[in-house]
């Protein structure tokens, strides 16, 4: 097979402070035409610095060698006027989060039509109806309506298929997309790698597919690269791979999955929360007297109920009014219906009273990175909760500190730093071990592991059912990766669009699913599997 791309011995680095970082070790592998290789690894394995090294978009800091050739072409060391051509043109990306790689000032059209411009010199009507016709192509409704639209007026889903779109203007030989998929619902990820597949096929293109996803890889590659260190420590025909993985790093991502079932409740476990036929509309306020003219129906009529040591999975799309339902049910967020925390009426409490109850109800959220104080250290961001409500155990603040640390696998030694020194799983370690070391009796657990690697997503699970069952814990568990819930789950709750579908033991629902909904999300999160 002839490559359009052919990537011989390729090493980077990085000058950092005076000392010098190497990124990647003597990488080489070739794309095919019309033939998609997977470049597979956890963070900081070298994954996106050799996708990016290949036609210099990784700045002045970065030192690349090595050869890498598009065909025929050599673009390590070629001129800026060469790379220009090259890149948006011959060779497209797709990024990870497209809120982050449009731009927030311009419409759609302008942000299209600036690669049409430059690369094919289409203005004006020509350029429009070129537009409209990949905007269609990529299965955005209603084109026309969204050509001036900002990227903060569509879903994730759909900045995506913008992102797709722009990728795919000038008919480009090579796609490179890094982790496209990451940041989506199971539903609309599915959608996604559909799309790419019937392009791929259809334009002749083709793909590199960076991610650390393996379901994703089984599903759309035909070769596969893993990375670990820098380093491709495992490459062959993607079943073959799957079948029969020979290096232990390949073989421990294939088995890094969550697994396992949660712990029995016990028959007698009493109730800590419960919210019965609770209902979230906001308001819309037009005019100049901001009258009400409407409701955003955020949840409509939802019941729950969470026992000591259970935890009740909540699933659905973004937008489904799965972390409304979660802040509404520790009064965070106004709601009507009722509002129970271990017996007591939390709409009768008074702001003092319901201060108190807050250290009994906490929260750990998607991002760590971007829920920890970057000017705060370890020790500082675990005690904050502390400094408010005091000490649960009656312990100093620093011993409560560097009990939590042990508990959740952190060396305690490591308090005196900052978040950024550490990594994503560890990050996350220290925002459990924030909320667990005021001793909650309620944990709302807010996609704690979608922005995680999959060996570290079963490393928190495993954490966190080993604290459930140490202290007795109830969890709220918001996700939409339907595996780690069904690791994580007694009870499951599907919300589309506000409306609870269904709701019940979680084996049953994930055996015998009863609404077209839950059907059709099962499918998507499984059938890859």
């Amino acid at each position: 097979m002839t490559g359009v791309l052919s990537v011989k011995n390729l090493t980077v680095s990085f000058r950092q402070d005076g000392a010098t970082v190497q990124a990647v070790k003597g990488v080489s592998f070739d794309v095919g035409h019309g033939e998609t290789v997977a470049l597979v690894g956890e963070s900081g394995s070298g994954k996106s610095v050799s996708a990016l090294s290949t036609v210099s978009l990784l700045g002045d800091s970065a030192g690349v060698g090595g050869s890498a050739t598009f065909d025929g072409r050599e673009l390590i060391g070629a001129s800026e006027a060469e790379l220009r051509k090259v890149r948006g043109n011959d060779i497209s990306f797709i990024f990870q989060e497209p809120m982050t790689s449009l731009n927030p000032l311009h419409t759609l059209e302008k942000q299209l039509a600036e690669a049409l411009a430059l690369h094919q010199g289409l203005v004006g009507a020509e350029a429009r109806a070129r537009i409209v016709s990949l905007l269609t192509r990529v299965g955005i409704h209603d084109p026309e309506s969204r050509l001036t639209a900002y990227p903060h007026e569509l879903s994730g889903g759909q900045r995506q298929r913008v992102m797709i779109a722009m990728a795919l203007a000038n008919r480009p030989k090579l796609l490179i997309a890094d982790e496209p998929t990451t940041a989506l619902d199971v539903t609309i990820q599915a959608q996604i790698l559909d799309l790419l597949e019937d392009i791929k096929r259809d334009e002749g293109m083709s793909m590199l597919f960076i991610t650390h996803d393996l379901g994703i890889v089984r599903k759309i590659a035909d070769r596969v690269c893993v990375m670990k260190d820098g380093q491709i420590v495992e490459s062959g025909p993607t079943q073959q791979i799957f079948a029969n993985p020979q290096h232990p790093y390949t073989q421990m991502l294939l088995s890094a999955e969550p697994t396992g079932l949660p712990e029995a409740v016990a028959e007698n476990a009493p109730v800590v929360a419960e919210g019965t036929n609770m209902r979230i509309w906001f308001p819309i306020k037009t005019g100049f007297m901001r009258k009400v003219t409407g409701h955003v129906k955020a949840v409509n009529d939802a019941t729950l109920t969470v026992r000591a040591g259970e935890t009740i999975g909540i699933v659905g799309e973004s937008g489904s009014g799965k972390s409304t339902l979660a802040l509404a049910l520790m009064r965070l967020i106004q709601s009507e219906g009722g509002l129970h925390f271990e017996g007591r009426d939390l709409r009768r409490l008074s702001g003092r009273d319901l201060r108190q109850l807050r250290s009994q109800m906490q929260i750990v959220f998607q991002d760590p990175f971007g829920s920890l104080s970057p000017r705060m250290t370890c020790e500082q961001i675990i005690a904050e909760g502390l400094e408010v409500h005091g000490s649960p155990d009656g312990l100093a603040h620093q011993d409560a500190v560097t009990t939590v640390m042990q508990e959740v696998g952190l060396d305690p030694e490591m308090r005196h730093r900052y978040p950024h020194e550490f990594s994503g799983g560890q990050r996350q370690r220290i925002a459990i071990a924030r909320a667990m070391v005021l001793r909650p009796k309620l944990v709302v657990l807010d996609e704690p592991t979608s922005a995680l690697d999959m060996t570290v997503q079963a490393q928190i699970v495993d954490l966190l059912r080993d604290l459930q069952q140490k202290h007795n814990l109830a969890y709220l568990f918001i996700s939409h990766d339907l595996k780690v819930v069904r690791a994580m789950s007694h009870k499951l709750m599907v919300m589309k669009q506000g409306d609870v579908v269904e709701a019940g033991d979680a084996d049953q629902i994930f055996a015998n699913p009863q609404s077209d909904y839950t059907r059709a999300l099962l499918n998507a999160a499984f059938e890859a599997a």
